[in-house]
């Protein structure tokens, strides 16, 4: 690690100052933040950040998809900048930290260097992705999807939200369709602050999690068809009841991922035509299936098409299971995970290695780069929330991580 001394810390009062600052773009009575990705509020929140990083002397521009990039310069402008950030935008009733954190500590990094007067090897560049949350657009950490190649910036701009209302119409309401073409921005290596949002931290009494692995998800859109009838007058054993094979197929899902130590949830559940007294005969529903390891991955799928398959004939429907989204199980490189931890331990904070059980655009940006990211805790496990919280302190220690973390990748120029 490059030593400048583990003194050299951000401002606490700064940074928290900020995150209070941006709370107020979207902000809730419940002291949680509805942002939703190119609405109004990120815009708000966007030239906001904008403005922030210019006056910390950094040269912003944004992509097709409205990814804000920030760069502050370093000494060897040949080499590609060290990547730091998250993302703006929340889900519905979010709270003030998920993403949002990343990308504020990864600007109060930047201001601690200007006041300490450091110059870089690299360059460091901040960005901001658009639409991590996939909670207006599908599909979720679109933009950074669209960085590595797994979807083309066309594809990305023709998909819509429940009103119909397209990512490039979007853009272009808020003013924030870029130039850029995707991909145009280069990094070495990219490195993620965020909150856990789970609850191992808060739980075990430390401060830093250093993430060496995030889970792969398996989504899927199910349909299952059985028949309309009279609640009072069809018998039990001649109906064809979606709903009561939906509840086989839920604890079934349930039994399988709890015997192979996976995750597994079902989200969504619609009942076409609703009715008192009809039995339901057609509901459409969402899974999704979780694991660090691509075996059990693998194994949970087959286990619940089995399940689907059998439960689809004793109950004599028809259940259409479709796979939408595939993303891998993600191991972190190791030099990054190890600079992470390295960063924690001279720093003095209580840390562990640790799994993100949720995606993020670091997990993305593996699959093309060395990539690492630094959890801090979360006040009761509690995320995707407008109770979300963490603790002053720990923002403050988790952009101290990735500062130090951030020196030792990039290097000090000599003087």
């Amino acid at each position: 690690m490059t030593k400048l001394g583990d003194n050299l810390k951000i401002d606490s009062a700064r940074l928290w100052d900020t995150i209070n600052e941006t709370a107020k773009f979207g902000g809730t009575p419940k002291g949680g933040v509805r942002r939703l990705t190119l609405g109004p509020e990120d815009k708000l929140v966007r030239n906001w950040f904008r403005k922030a990083c210019e006056d910390a002397g950094l040269e912003v521009h944004v992509d097709a998809l409205g990814s804000m990039f920030a760069l502050r310069k370093g000494r060897d402008m040949s080499k590609a900048p060290i990547g730091i950030g998250s993302h703006l935008d929340t889900q519905p009733t979010g709270g003030k930290f998920d993403g949002i954190l990343g990308v504020l500590g990864a600007l109060e990094v930047l201001r601690t260097l200007n006041d300490a007067g450091i110059e870089t090897e690299m360059p460091i560049c901040i960005a901001n992705w658009t639409n991590e949350e996939g909670s207006r657009f599908a599909p979720a950490m679109m933009a950074s999807a669209a960085y590595v190649g797994d979807f083309t910036t066309d594809d990305i701009l023709s998909r819509r939200d429940i009103a119909g209302v397209t990512v490039g119409d979007a853009l272009d309401e808020i003013g924030y369709r870029g130039d850029v073409p995707v991909g145009t921005q280069k990094f070495s290596g990219f490195v993620e602050l965020h909150i856990e949002q789970g609850p191992i931290l808060e739980a075990e009494s430390k401060t830093i999690g250093v993430v060496e692995a995030g889970q792969g998800v398996l989504w899927f859109d199910g349909k299952i068809t059985g028949f309309e009838s009279h609640a009072g007058s069809t018998p039990m054993p001649l109906r064809k009841d979606a709903l009561a094979t939906l509840s086989e197929i839920v604890l079934a899902t349930e039994r399988v991922v709890s015997n192979i130590g996976a995750l597994g949830t079902i989200g969504e559940a619609v009942i076409a035509n609703p009715s008192r007294n009809v039995i339901p005969g057609e509901i459409a529903f969402t899974m999704d299936l979780r694991s660090a390891d691509a075996g059990k991955l693998e194994a949970i799928e087959k286990g619940v098409r089995d399940a689907i398959k059998e439960i689809a004939a004793h109950r004599k429907v028809d259940v259409a299971f479709d796979k939408v989204w595939h993303k891998p199980p993600t191991h972190f490189n190791k030099d990054f995970v190890n600079a992470v931890e390295t960063a924690a331990t001279s720093l003095g904070y209580s840390h562990r290695r640790i799994t993100s059980g949720a995606g993020h655009d670091a997990c993305n940006l593996n699959n093309i780069m060395p990539t690492a990211m630094v959890f801090i805790p979360s006040k009761d496990g509690i995320s995707h929330n407008e109770l979300e919280s963490s603790a002053q302190d720990d923002c403050a220690a988790g952009a101290n991580v990735l500062m130090h973390t951030v020196l030792a990748l990039a290097g000090v120029a000599s003087k």
